[in-house]
């Protein structure tokens, strides 16, 4: 198998990954099969094995990979002490008198919520607890009930702490406290654009989203609750960007912080119970051990490519094509949209990075801002038909009424604002790397 030319290999490495998530094999374990067959046929049989077995304990022992189970501590310790529902109640006094209310009650807490925990699932499954009753009891329509909860949902990928930015950065060779400092200012420009597309609709057809009574209350009131759930939270951000951006602290010194900072902030509020604090480590435990495995199985996996020669080959194939480093990365950023209606975004990130990367490397594009934009377009594919995450998660917690057919409906919209705001990110490479610059 060695002795094929690099065309046959990587259409054999292909074809049998594709074929065994089509069947039905979880991710890790289709990388896993095929990390064996390429170790033992390409790397030299028995010694093959030994190196991959190498390879992959030197991959998940990492030290930069330490943030992503410190970035999901945080966001576990928030859901089961219950501070991240309390934020929204505040949230939702403090924001009266505006068109869409609760729809904009959604993207403010979204917003806040993916600041601290970094679960574009724990965003979305909240958020679709709390809220959605509500709002469809009210008579919200789906598009500004069911919609909105979803966009903000994918925005935790974005705004630190991400896991998936640290994952991405880590897979791709990228500066991972540069990466996660970039996607603040872009996530910022998706929730703004979200917040006025939905004053929009509100206005132009206020069926959509009924006007309710509201009791006067004074502002010094509606702010208290704010002002004790909500702020407080926000020194965890603080402590989490602020390190970076300061130079204070390292991506894992930094996440390390906030876990710390999230225990303090929830014993304060008298929530850090055995059992939340036993839930949050269970849910912390299983979702690290998925990662991790599937990172194993990535580096593996790249390293056969490599040595096969097929990366080598491909990225000459493409430079002597004489195509635009921008056409490229466009054609690179279709791909991960394409991909996003048909695999989840790990997978998406092990199949295309190591073909991306070595492009993207030799072009002289700002790794920063390509990582921006593919985690972008990796969101994008969150709520993207027929098999984006989100909607199925935005399925199993709405309430029985709503049904599959009209959470498709609602996200249509929000699919544009996003690809609109991936061409802005393309056009404007100082809303990814302005803040990182500051460091």
């Amino acid at each position: 198998m060695s002795g094929l030319g690099w065309e046959v290999m990587l259409s054999i490495m292909g074809g049998l990954l594709v074929a065994l998530m089509g069947i039905g094999v979880p991710v890790a374990f289709a990388f896993l099969a095929l990390n064996l067959l390429g170790a033992f046929f390409i790397l030299g049989g028995e010694s093959g094995l030994r190196l991959l077995a190498l390879s992959t304990t030197e991959a998940v022992t990492s030290f930069a990979l330490v943030p992503i189970p410190l970035f999901i501590l945080m966001g576990e310790i928030l859901l089961h002490t219950g501070l991240a529902t309390r934020a929204i109640h505040a949230i939702e006094r403090l924001i009266t008198g505006v068109p869409g209310r609760l729809s904009l009650v959604a993207v403010v807490s979204g917003g806040v919520f993916a600041s601290l925990s970094g679960s574009s699932i724990a965003n979305t499954a909240v958020l679709g607890r709390v809220l959605l009753p509500d709002m469809l009891r009210l008579g919200y329509h789906p598009l500004l009930s069911v919609g909105p909860i979803l966009a903000i949902g994918g925005v935790a990928m974005l705004i630190p702490p991400s896991a998936l930015a640290v994952l991405f950065g880590s897979l791709a060779g990228i500066s991972i406290s540069r990466l996660l400092l970039a996607g603040i200012v872009p996530g910022l420009l998706l929730a703004m654009l979200f917040f006025f597309f939905i004053v929009a609709v509100s206005r132009l057809r206020p069926d959509m989203a009924p006007v309710q009574p509201e009791e006067a209350e004074p502002f010094a009131s509606r702010f208290r609750p704010f002002l004790i759930y909500v702020m407080p939270l926000m020194a965890i951000v603080v402590v989490v960007v602020g390190s970076i951006l300061g130079g204070i602290a390292t991506p894992t010194e930094s996440a390390a912080l906030g876990s710390i900072a999230t225990v303090i902030v929830a014993a304060c509020y008298r929530s850090l119970s055995w059992s939340a604090i036993l839930k949050a480590l269970s849910g912390t435990a299983a979702t690290t051990a998925m990662i991790f495995i599937i990172i194993s199985g990535s580096i593996a996996f790249s390293q056969i490519l490599s040595f096969s020669g097929a990366t080598r080959q491909l990225v000459q194939v493409v430079t002597s094509m004489d195509i635009h480093i921008g056409t490229l990365v466009i054609m690179m950023l279709l791909v991960a949209l394409l991909l996003g209606m048909l695999m989840d975004q790990i997978s998406i990130m092990l199949i295309t990075l190591p073909f991306f990367m070595p492009l993207i490397n030799l072009g002289g594009v700002d790794p920063v801002w390509f990582g921006v934009m593919m985690l972008i377009a990796l969101e994008v594919g969150l709520i993207t038909p027929p098999f984006g995450l989100l909607l199925f998660i935005m399925k199993s917690v709405a309430p029985e009424e709503v049904t599959m057919r009209h959470i498709l409906a609602s996200i249509s919209p929000y699919i544009g604002i996003e690809v609109l705001g991936l061409l802005l990110v393309f056009m404007f490479p100082v809303l990814a790397l302005w803040l990182p610059g500051l460091m």
